[in-house]
Formats: structure tokens, sequence, C-alpha cells
């Protein structure tokens, strides 16, 4: 069971990479978002809230097991919280928006403006997930923004 957990937390082992693994591992979750956008909005929002849930105890085991804090080889916080970057904007269904979504989370989760730095010294799994968590809403309120003056100017995204 360790070594199950070990291998999710892990991205499948992507967190191991020497560079970026956080990005690499983040990368998983756009596959994920695609699917979730197939789905009912109520379904996509609950099933990211049970990923998150699973992802709590999954990051605080390997982060127990790693030495403690958010080590760089848990990747599950980023990939399991990158859908809520693309929740019910059905435009994210095109490649390139999907692609602006990745780029954005990916951004405020390096640059942790507040409070996500703050978020993340909640500690434990909690603490691991939740930072990502609101990395990926605040990418989700520029996008939507974005989307919207998109369809203002230009009406071509659904």
């Amino acid at each position: 069971m360790d070594s199950i957990i070990h291998l999710l937390a892990s991205g499948f082992g992507l967190g191991w990479l020497s560079w970026g693994p956080g990005t690499f591992g983040s990368l998983l979750g756009i596959p994920l978002a695609w699917w979730l956008l197939g789905r009912p909005r109520l379904h996509q929002v609950g099933i990211t809230a049970l990923l998150l849930i699973v992802a709590v105890p999954i990051c605080h085991w390997a982060s127990q097991q790693l030495g403690g804090g958010d080590a760089g080889q848990i990747v599950a916080d980023e990939f399991l919280a990158f859908p809520i970057a693309v929740l019910g904007l059905a435009a994210a269904r095109r490649f390139w928006v999907m692609g602006v979504a990745f780029g954005l989370y990916r951004f405020f989760d390096i640059a942790k403006l507040p409070p996500i730095g703050q978020i993340e010294a909640i500690g434990g799994g909690l603490g691991i997930v939740l930072d990502d968590g609101m990395a990926a809403i605040y990418a989700w309120l520029v996008l939507a923004a974005g989307i919207a003056l998109w369809r203002r100017y230009r009406h071509d995204l659904p």
C-alpha cells in the first residue's frame, strides 16, 4: 500500500525528475481536466472536490515519508488541483485555452502570490493541497475574465 501511495504522490514518478517536477507532474492534470469538462458542471465540482479530499492524506503521508513539508517529489497536489483552473469553462476544451490555463496555473503556483504562501504554511497534506487549489482558483479567475473579454470582442468561443 505504501508503494501505491508513493507512486500516486509522485505523479507516477514524475516528481522524481531532477528539473521541473511540479510542472511535469501538473501535466497529468490536463487529461483529467479534459475528461472532467465533458461532464455536467455539478459532476465536475463534485469529482474535483473528491479528488482534492483524497489528495490531502496522500500528500500528507508522502510528506512525512520524505521528511516533512511540500517536498518537490510530491506532485499529486499539482495534478489533482489543476482541474479547478478550468471548472465549468467549456472554452477550455480548445487546446490553446487549456494551454493558457496550464500556464496561468503554473505561474500562480510558482509565484506564490498572497495568500498562497500563507496557505502552504498550514502544513501537512492540507497545506500542500490548499496552496495548489488557491493557485488554480487564481488561474480560473484570470482565465474566466479573459474568456469573457474574448467573447465580447471575438464571439468565437463557446
